[in-house]
């Protein structure tokens, strides 16, 4: 996995922290929710970097 890579994903986790966070400081459930989604679409774009690195090696 590249490190553009691994930098997208950190970046795409951090903005779907802010954007959860936003929303529970707003009360919007629905801002809160992206948030959350756009966290685990993070993860799992993540996961299939890692899983690519092992199959790899």
């Amino acid at each position: 996995m590249g490190i553009d890579d691994k930098a997208k994903n950190a970046a795409e986790k951090v903005a779907g922290h802010v954007k959860e966070t936003a929303g529970k400081v707003t009360d919007d459930e629905t801002l809160e929710a992206e948030g959350r989604a756009q966290q685990a679409k993070a993860d799992v774009k993540q996961a299939a970097e890692n899983v690519k690195d092992a199959v790899k090696d």
